[in-house]
């Protein structure tokens, strides 16, 4: 079963910068989708942000749209997720999923999750 690796998560001040990557555990594995999801504590799993691997269609949430971008990294098979402006309700464990299908929009493929911590 292909998994997602993640990294780059870490602890940074309210305004600060960090960006995660996320590879396949397959190197030849084909993707539709790839993106991230974060789950803060007592709270549901949320979207971030994802991107296609044909066109590189993004998609963001309102609550991170203009502070982070996400890209395709083409020679690890993944993508790279650069947050900016660093908020503390930013803190959560961030995911990394991937789907093959174009139509179940649903993920079902997964990493460990990153543990991402704005402090204040």
């Amino acid at each position: 079963q292909v998994q997602m690796v993640e990294s780059g998560g870490g602890l940074v001040q309210t305004g600060g910068s960090l960006r995660l990557s996320c590879t396949a555990s397959d190197r030849t594995f084909n993707w539709y989708r790839m993106g991230w999801l974060r789950q803060a504590p007592g709270k549901e799993r949320e979207f971030v942000a994802s991107i296609t691997w044909g066109v590189g269609s993004t998609a963001y949430s309102d609550t991170v749209k203009g502070r982070v971008t996400i890209s395709r990294d083409n020679g690890k098979n993944g993508v790279l997720l650069e947050m900016n402006s660093l908020k503390p309700e930013d803190t959560a464990i961030y995911y990394c999923a991937a789907r093959q299908s174009t139509i179940i929009t649903s993920y079902a493929y997964w990493g460990q999750g990153t543990q991402v911590t704005v402090s204040s």
